[in-house]
């Protein structure tokens, strides 16, 4: 039974390679040059990385079978000169290629993934499927302004304490009643929400 060298192991990340693949043009290859950027061993891939000079792009990314490769070999000092070589790498100094990469902590991955999740959560609730255009753009003003906004219904609540109905003009920001009445803050803050309103509606019109 024959053992496979792993991916990682073949094609070491940080190493400029060049890969000659199968297809293309006659003599139906293909040659690529770059640095080995990961390796994938579940779906047997090499993602190679190419630096673009002169171009309002960083780098060139290209996923490449590893079945598909023919030949492939390293870019030593006798295949490509020192200036290429910055070029491929996108770095000012190969040593820079020599340092061992960063260790990748589970932990924070998965603390990135739910933060993730729950912003984007957080952004769906944000949307009223049953509200209007003009009344999920006053929505979006009033959240930028507030913080504190959420959808009842077709209505919009600000603070908990103000309320915003269809057709989401000025005159229909009302003050909810509260135990204790209205209080000169609440009063304030609707004014301010009533001028949010208006100025979102200029932009709007």
């Amino acid at each position: 039974m024959s053992i496979t060298t792993p991916l990682s192991t073949a094609y070491p990340v940080n190493t400029l390679m060049e890969l000659k693949l199968k297809g293309g043009s006659p003599p139906n290859t293909t040659t690529l040059r770059g640095l080995i950027y990961c390796t994938d061993e579940v779906s047997n891939s090499i993602v190679l990385k190419k630096s673009l000079v002169h171009t309002t792009l960083s780098s060139e990314i290209t996923v490449v079978n590893a079945d598909c490769v023919l030949e492939k070999k390293s870019l030593d000092d006798d295949l490509v000169d020192e200036v290429e070589a910055k070029e491929l790498a996108g770095v000012s100094d190969l040593d820079e290629l020599k340092l061992p990469l960063p260790n990748v902590s589970r932990k924070a991955l998965e603390e990135r993934e739910r933060r993730a999740v729950r912003l984007a959560e957080e952004s769906f609730s944000h949307v009223n499927q049953k509200a209007t255009p003009e009344g999920q753009k006053i929505f979006d003003k009033l959240l930028k302004a507030c913080n504190e906004v959420v959808w009842k219904g077709e209505s919009i609540l600000v603070l908990k304490e103000i309320r915003v109905d269809p057709p989401y003009t000025p005159e229909n920001c009302t003050l909810i009643n509260v135990a204790g009445g209205s209080s000169g803050l609440n009063v304030h803050s609707l004014e301010r929400v009533k001028k949010i309103v208006m100025a979102a509606q200029q932009k709007t019109q």
